[in-house]
């Protein structure tokens, strides 16, 4: 595009706003300080504008007509203020996808794993796999084939990919028993202040593994001398991640293993349902004990179906209610929804369900909820989250999320992440009434009359659905930039939200 060109296009774009909203040359003009003579060669694309100038009209006519971001940024332009309606799907969960997908490396047999989610924290663990010598081949309706080399080739791992996930943390479990000597990255993944790692390396010391991060390293080194555990393993954290570590470990111990004070939660119980298609029997599935007899060496062709994402089904309910919808969000798995439904009917949320059938895993008990305009009251307790089955913890930013247009004040304490509350800040700028206590305790009072806003997205994955979510609810345009760390965690999210009533483009930064 020729400058010319450019300054025609944005001429162009500059007038068609400023009809959208009523205004003449003259009135732009005045709020600008400028003439109106000004005003009509910018429109005709005669005159060069100044970023400044830019910015200012942007400002009057409330559009950001030109987005300014780091090339390769992509941001969400969103037209707000409008209800939604139809049904839409919940997909596949992430974090059930990346367990798997490590779990994977504990079988030398094809591993097919069907609907999985396209998101990029799948996307990075895939070049991890495939830079130590995996191969993966997606297939028709986002089902992916793994299969293993002989040996692994750890030291040519894609050591950037594996930076940018926490997920390379439960590498350490199935690798335990094949190799006894090796190194992974430090983990990354959202900006949620540390977590510690320290419960998966008292887990898994149990079999014999000893990890080092020594100073002005950026990696673990992990030496194995093979053990039997002695006793219980008893997990010092409820933690997710830290038991699908100690699960995996114990499938390839050829003997019984005992885990107490285990994470039921709903990724633990898909890598146990895949991990009894492998032929390792599990007692104790849902429950915070398990008992597993593993074996020596798995290479069985398995194909398995990871169940539905019950964080993704909170965010349409979030979406739904906040933007005042009758919608309904179908395959949404009640067993972790539950709760969470029914502190919103105590709210006021009035919804219906519909029976239950089977996720494809056949475990997996799915429903189908349709919501009801509702006029919702906050909370008369504090919102916080627990290990399941209380609130889950990513589910607990959507709840806040919906007491912000409840009548009245609602405490959230936030208590698992350092920062993640701070977010809760952002929505201030879509005028939600927000009071900050400390880094894990905020005051949100309601109900919100949300006004547009420019915002940058949170470097972390619910923080920023919080926003977009949000956003949909106030009338207006308005933009979220540098939506990465969305697309971690959703796929296709805009398209998806847009095919039931939703308005959102998305666009490349310049």
């Amino acid at each position: 595009m020729t400058g010319t060109d450019y300054k025609r296009r944005l001429g162009e774009l500059i007038q068609e706003n400023r009809v959208a909203r009523k205004m003449t040359q003259s009135e732009l003009a005045r709020e600008l300080g400028t003439s109106q003579s000004a005003i009509n060669r910018i429109e005709k694309g005669g005159q060069n504008i100044s970023i400044e100038m830019l910015a200012r009209i942007s400002e009057v006519l409330e559009s950001n007509l030109v987005m300014l971001n780091s090339t390769g940024k992509t941001n969400f332009k969103v037209y707000g203020g409008k209800k939604l309606s139809g049904t839409i799907e919940v997909k596949t969960s992430k974090n059930a996808a990346v367990g798997l997908l490590c779990a994977s490396l504990l079988n030398r047999g094809k591993t097919t794993l069907r609907r999985v989610a396209r998101i990029e924290e799948v996307n990075r663990i895939i070049e991890v796999l495939n830079s130590i010598g995996v191969k993966t081949k997606w297939l028709d309706n986002n089902d992916l084939e793994i299969i293993p080399p002989a040996r692994l080739k750890l030291e040519d791992m894609d050591i950037q990919a594996a930076k940018r996930t926490r997920t390379v943390i439960m590498f350490l479990g199935p690798l335990l028993h094949q190799y006894h000597d090796f190194k992974l990255p430090f983990a990354g993944g959202c900006n949620l202040g540390t977590r510690t790692v320290e419960p998966h390396l008292a887990g898994l010391s149990a079999f014999g593994m000893n990890v080092v991060a020594k100073p002005n390293t950026d990696y673990y080194h992990a030496i194995v001398n093979e053990k039997s555990p002695e006793k219980t393993i008893l997990l010092t954290e409820r933690g997710d991640t830290v038991t699908e570590n100690v699960i995996m470990a114990a499938a390839l111990y050829d003997g019984v293993t005992t885990i107490r004070n285990a994470s039921p939660n709903y990724m633990v119980q898909d890598v146990c349902f895949f991990l009894q298609k492998l032929g390792i029997e599990i007692d104790g599935i849902g429950s915070t004990t398990l008992r597993i007899r593993g074996k020596k060496s798995i290479n069985k062709n398995v194909d398995y179906s990871p169940s539905e994402d019950p964080i993704e089904a909170m965010s349409f309910i979030a979406a739904g209610i906040v933007t005042n919808s009758e919608i309904t969000i179908s395959r949404a798995p009640i067993e972790f929804l539950e709760l969470e439904l029914a502190v919103l009917e105590n709210m006021g949320l009035q919804y219906n369900l519909s029976d239950e059938y089977s996720a494809r895993n056949g475990k997996t008990r799915l429903v189908d909820i349709q919501l009801r305009q509702s006029k919702l009251v906050a909370p008369k307790d504090k919102l916080h989250s627990m290990p399941f089955p209380g609130i889950n913890m990513d589910n607990l930013p959507f709840l806040g999320l919906i007491a912000t247009v409840a009548r009245g004040r609602t405490l959230v304490h936030d208590w698992s992440y350092e920062n993640r509350a701070i977010y809760f800040t952002e929505l201030s700028k879509l005028n939600a009434s927000v009071e900050m206590v400390d880094p894990h305790r905020i005051y949100l009072t309601g109900p919100t009359r949300w006004k547009p806003a420019d915002v940058v997205a949170p470097p972390a994955l619910r923080p920023s659905v919080v926003i977009l979510i949000a956003m949909l609810a106030a009338p207006g345009t308005s933009t979220l930039r540098d939506v990465y760390s969305i697309n971690r965690g959703y796929e296709d999210l805009a398209n998806r939200l847009n095919s039931i009533g939703a308005h959102i483009e998305t666009v490349q930064g310049i």
